[in-house]
Formats: C-alpha cells, structure tokens, sequence
C-alpha cells in the first residue's frame, strides 16, 4: 500500500485542488513541476504500481533514485501544506500560540526583548482563554527563561500562574490517560463479547490510579473525558436507561454555568453526541433526532470544519437509525448509500464497516433481501478479522444478518452453513452451553427450525417454545440490533410483517399488548 497515496485520498475535491495550487506556488523548476506531475498521478482513480510511476514520469529511462527524491520533496509539500492549513482552519488557537511563541523566542534572540515580552503576554492571554494548558505551560517557561528584562513581569506572580497551570494542566492530562485506557481495555473486552463484562472494576481501578474518582467537571474538556469513560462503562453494562438523564444534566449544567466557548467546539460536540446516542439506545428516537441536529449546526459553524471527518459519520449513522425507528427507513437508507458512494468522503475502515452493517439492515428492514446481501458481501471481511477489528458481537450481528438474508431469500442450505458456523464459534469460545450466549444458542435452535421447515414457526407449540427463551437483559436495555433479531422470529411466529414488529416492540409504533410482550421475554444479542 502506498501511504503517500492514501494520505492524498483523503483529500476532499476541494483540497486536492488548494494543494495543487500550493505545489505551483512554489520555486519554479526550468524542466516543469515534476512533483506536481507525481501528485496528479498519486490522486488518479486507478492505483498505479512503482514501475507504472516510474515509467510515467521517466518513459526515456525509469530512474528510481530521481523518483524516490521526488516522492521526499513531495512529502516535503504535503507537510507545509497540512501546517498551512492547520494554521487557518484551527479553531482551538494553538497554532496561533506556536506562532506567537516562535515570535517571541526569535525577537529575544535578536535582541528586541521589548517587543519580545510583548507578543509573550498576547500569547499568554491567547493561550488562557482557549483552555491550552500545555502551550501556557511553555509561555511560562519562556516567561520565567526571559524574567531578567526589564520589561519583564514580577517573577513571583509568573511562578505563581505557572502552578495554577499546571494543576489544570495535570488534571487534564490524566483524564485523557485514564480515557485511553478504559477504551483499550474496552476493546479488549469487546473482542472477549460477554466473558468481558467485568468492567466496573477495571473503571475503578483506573480513576482511583489516575485519582479521578472525585474529579468535577469544571471545564468541557474534563467533562468530556470523564462522560467519556461513564460512557465506556454503560456501553458494556447496557445500561443506558441511567446514562441518559446523567449525561444531558451534566451537558446542559456546563452550558448553563460555564458555556461553550468555540476552542470547546471538538469536546461539545461529542457530548451532543453522547446525549443523542443515549437517547437513541432508550428508545427516544425524536429527542435523539432533535440533539442531533445541534450537533450538525455546530458542525456546520465557520470554526468547526476541521472536525466534520471525526464527526460527520457518527451523526449520519445515529441519523439513520434513528430514521429507521420513525418510519423513515428509505430515508435512512438514502444517507447510508450517499455516504458509501461520494467519492469525496474517506471512511476510516470501522466506520465503513459500521456503514455497511447498518444499510443492509435497513434494507432487510424493506425487504429488500437481494441488496441486503450485496451490501454484507462488499463488507469483504473474514469473520477473523471482524472478529479483532470490530469485536465479537459485531462479527455476530454480521454472520446472524447473513443467515435470515439468505434465508429470506430461499437459500436454506447456506443459511444453515452460517448458522452451523455460529454455534461453532460461540461453542468454541465458551463453554458447550455457550456462557453468557445462551440466549443466542436457543434462539438459533428455534431458527434453525423455521430454516428447516418454515410452517413451524405457525404451530401452536412453537410459540409458546418462543416465550421461553431465556433472559439477557430487561427489554428497554437490549440493543436495538439484538431487537431485531427478535423481532423477526416474533414476526414469524404471528405471520406479520417484520418491520411492523421491530417498530411495535421498540416503542414507535402501537405498542404491543403486555401479554405479547410478556410472552416475547428478551431478545437474543
């Protein structure tokens, strides 16, 4: 793979066309811009190999030391032009304190301290208001380096602000440790699926290391890191019936008290998002919908660009689900496809994984089971590796798509394969009754039953072999997606439509009566 060209690809249309102007702008070579002509390569829509490039760019006589001088000074371009653009489009002002910090250090060098401790102060000032602790911490140093000029500040009152700093700073800091973790050890937990879900005390574990345990969020950045990990502890217990209140308090007491000033923008946004997916999992589709679209004002804002690729995606998949619960599934599955086939947005591979999941069960949804399908094969993965990368659930929910979709349309030999291919995986990880996927166990042997003869989903018997499958979590706790995966054998069961189903038992359509929901128990994941 080449790394050159894949850091190009994620160039939007308009920022290939602004650093092919970069590259022209600079020193004119008497041969042409050979490093132009190397890029417009690199950004073609067909990958060329090294000696494809080669002959391109030397057709008399492929020169391979001239080349990779090339694909150097090209990279050369590509950094000043990251640097450039940071510059203009950082909304946290720290490339302006850098800026000035460079500033200040050459006019000390030079002999200008006047002047010198003058642009120090702008960046002081600049540096406190947007919340870069970090960069303080260095303005002081420099400060307190520069503290024999006369036109220097008291001493004692520069070391006196440098400590406040590097409290914040220190908390900070170990907030963001302390996220790292949790999120590693949630990965880690994930790939384990059920066995994993003895977190509480690795949570504990990690804030009372960190001695987080009775950190206030006094500022959006602490609070953002500190929901964050509330949030890594709900996604594993399920819990999400007591992390939604929690975590739209917290959201609108800092909105409330201290604001969110624009340098807050990245850590805003992803409490927007944390309220709208919490809502999202207990059922409250239109509030989530209503959170979301604060969210993509903000992202639509002039200082907020640079964070449309960390949060363009999530908005648009939790808008698509939310779309999917509000009888609104063609629409969801329109902004799925849009995302999937603009050439101009690059997905990071969970993301795109995450995208391609989501539109094939929306079109099962539509019982659109031939693009379903098409859609779960250009996931072109091994559960292997859906199994490391997106953890043993998600590769679950795939290979459990795979089966109904193939079922759904008259292969039962191969929905049968892939139902085999889960008990065995389930069997293999875990004990011969499957631990913590019991549920999932029985439930494929009451699918495993309809593959093999569809009329005994409408036995008086079956039903009732229905209700009695065993219990995983308290039905407004389950994910949405194990939902659905109920919802088709309950459909089956009372020869319904599955859509109608889904939305009966998630709440957004006449609920069902409790006796039906009684005998529904809870839904496999």
């Amino acid at each position: 793979m080449d790394d050159l060209r894949t850091t190009l690809a994620t160039f939007s249309p308009t920022d290939r066309k602004e650093f092919l102007q970069f590259i022209q702008r600079q020193k004119r070579k008497p041969k042409g811009r050979m490093d132009l002509r190397l890029c417009e390569l690199l950004l073609h829509a067909k990958p060329y190999t090294t000696p494809q490039l080669l002959a391109k760019l030397y057709p008399d006589e492929p020169n391979a030391v001239a080349y990779y001088a090339l694909r150097k000074r090209l990279l050369r371009h590509l950094t000043d032009y990251l640097l450039l653009r940071q510059r203009q489009q950082d909304p946290t002002a720290a490339s302006s304190v850098r800026g000035l910090l460079t500033l200040a250090q050459y006019l000390f060098e030079a002999g200008v301290p006047r002047l010198g401790w003058s642009v120090l102060r702008k960046a002081e000032k600049l540096a406190h208001d947007n919340e870069q602790y970090e960069l303080l911490n260095t303005v002081y140093s420099l400060q307190i380096a520069q503290a024999g000029s006369e036109y220097a500040d008291d001493l004692a009152d520069i070391i006196r602000r440098h400590r406040i700093n590097k409290k914040a700073a220190d908390e900070e800091e170990r907030a963001n440790i302390a996220d790292s973790l949790i999120r590693q050890r949630l990965r880690q937990a994930r790939v384990k699926g059920r066995a994993g879900e003895a977190f509480d005390g690795i949570l504990q574990d990690v804030l009372r290391e960190y001695d987080l345990q009775e950190a206030f969020a006094r500022r959006p950045a602490v609070l953002y890191r500190l929901m964050s990990i509330a949030r890594s502890a709900m996604l594993v217990r399920r819990d999400f019936v007591s992390f939604a209140p929690f975590v739209r308090r917290c959201y609108h007491l800092m909105e409330k008290r201290h604001g969110f000033l624009p340098a807050h923008r990245y850590y805003q946004l992803g409490l927007l998002y944390m309220v709208a997916h919490a809502l999202y999992r207990t059922r409250k589709f239109q509030e989530s919908v209503a959170y979301l679209e604060q969210l993509r004002s903000l992202l639509d804002e002039g200082g907020a660009q640079a964070y449309q690729a960390a949060w363009l995606p999530r908005y648009t998949f939790l808008l698509a689900a939310n779309y999917a619960f509000l009888h609104r599934n063609a629409e969801s599955i329109r902004l799925l496809d849009q995302v999937l086939r603009q050439p101009a947005t690059v997905l990071a591979p969970r993301d795109e994984m995450t995208a391609r999941l989501g539109l094939a069960f929306h079109y099962f949804a539509e019982s659109q089971f031939a693009k379903a399908n098409q859609t779960l094969i250009s996931i072109g993965r091994s559960d292997h590796w859906c199994e490391q990368e997106m953890g043993l659930e998600w590769m679950l929910n795939k290979s459990m798509g795979e089966m109904l979709v193939q079922f759904e349309l008259g292969n039962p030999d191969l929905a049968l394969n892939r139902l085999r291919a889960i008990e065995r995986v389930l069997r293999e990880r875990f004990s011969a009754d499957g631990e913590g996927y019991v549920a999932v166990l029985r439930y494929l042997s009451l699918v495993r039953d309809i593959i093999e003869d569809p009329a005994e989903a409408r036995r008086p018997g079956f039903a009732e072999r229905v209700s009695q499958l065993p219990p995983f979590a308290p039905l407004e706790q389950e994910d949405l997606q194990a939902l659905s995966f109920y919802s088709w054998l309950y459909a089956r069961t009372q020869g319904r439509p599955y859509y109608t189903v889904l939305l009966e038992l998630a709440g957004s359509s006449s609920p069902a009566p409790e006796a039906q929901l009684a005998a529904a128990g809870s839904p496999p994941a």
